[in-house]
């Protein structure tokens, strides 16, 4: 049962990450290719701790790449949210 819902998470971590590249193709915002990025690690890291199954899942690692995948949510939030220069006209 585990398993299961493992594999239902990265799915669809991995189907939002496709949705947040569209959306960053049609507009060129890096916001949304930021999140894809992050969807991306996250949807990889739920397949990969799955298939895995020697590693440990209190290790270090597991925590580093959530962190990672995190962390670019917030510096997307970040640099959406940063006030730009004024432009003279």
């Amino acid at each position: 049962m585990n398993d299961i819902l493992v594999g239902a998470i990265a799915m669809a971590s991995l189907v939002i990450s496709m949705v947040f590249t569209r959306y960053w193709r049609n507009t060129g915002d890096r916001f949304f290719l930021y999140f894809a990025l992050s969807f991306a690690i996250e949807g990889a890291h739920r397949i990969y701790s799955s298939v895995a199954q020697s590693m440990n899942e209190e290790s270090a690692l597991h925590y580093l790449i959530r962190l990672v995948a995190y962390g670019l949510i917030l510096w997307a939030i970040f640099e959406k949210n940063w006030p730009r220069g004024k432009s003279k006209r």
